[in-house]
């Protein structure tokens, strides 16, 4: 399976205490199986409630075991852009970092859109406006995916982890087109890193099951 590591230039770590013992940080892509991965934390790209859903979240739970989903019952879910963690119980990772990406909106032409009745019979200047009201909805959805991603970093620091690996966000059920979405991974960790250095992580794994997917993260963290 293709793997690539990614230079991280000490310049790019941000702020580092004295008292902290450096780490060599590497960032990984590779194509591969998410749950296979034996590391700190695997990131499930979970839903507000946590209990488990469609895709990989459903699959997460269903081979981490029910005692998963008992522990997620007490966390009184999550919101959009933020992340918790709880054990990872019988999955090879130690912890799961359950991260709630956004919902792409769908375009005002979509039949699934708020707007699809609205804009086809609207005027040409009504249709301009919802198309404006769409792109204020697709960047209030970028800024939650960036959120999200700095999310998983500052909860895995919290706790002390390694190793995580994390999966494409937002970009299964949850529409996000995956090209703009491994931008603003890219964007997230860099940012994060320069803002708040490099703590306890010493490897992010961004792990990716299709060709395409790989394709297109590579690109973005290889620019």
């Amino acid at each position: 399976m293709p793997q690539i590591e990614i230079s991280v230039p000490e310049s790019a770590l941000g702020p580092t205490r004295r008292a902290e013992k450096y780490h060599p940080l590497k960032i990984i892509l590779l194509q591969g199986n998410l749950l296979a991965e034996r590391v700190d934390a695997i990131v499930n790209p979970a839903n507000e409630s946590l209990l488990g859903g469609g895709g990989l979240d459903g699959m997460i739970h269903g081979f981490a075991g029910p005692e998963l989903l008992k522990e997620c019952e007490t966390l009184n879910g999550c919101e959009t852009g933020n992340a918790k963690i709880t054990k990872g119980y019988r999955l090879p990772a130690s912890h799961v970092i359950h991260a709630v990406g956004p919902i792409y909106p769908d375009r005002p032409t979509d039949r699934y859109s708020e707007y699809f009745t609205e804009y086809l019979k609207a005027s040409p200047t009504r249709r301009q406006e919802i198309e404006q009201l769409f792109q204020k909805d697709v960047e209030k959805a970028r800024e939650l995916l960036l959120s999200v991603h700095k999310n998983i970093l500052r909860v895995a620091q919290e706790n002390g982890l390694k190793r995580i690996s994390i999966p494409a966000i937002s970009t299964g059920i949850f529409g996000y087109p995956t090209e703009d979405a491994s931008k603003v991974a890219h964007q997230a960790v860099f940012e994060y890193l320069r803002d708040y250095g490099e703590g306890s992580l010493e490897e992010i794994r961004f792990v990716l099951y299709e060709t395409e997917k790989y394709n297109l993260y590579e690109k973005a963290f290889s620019s």
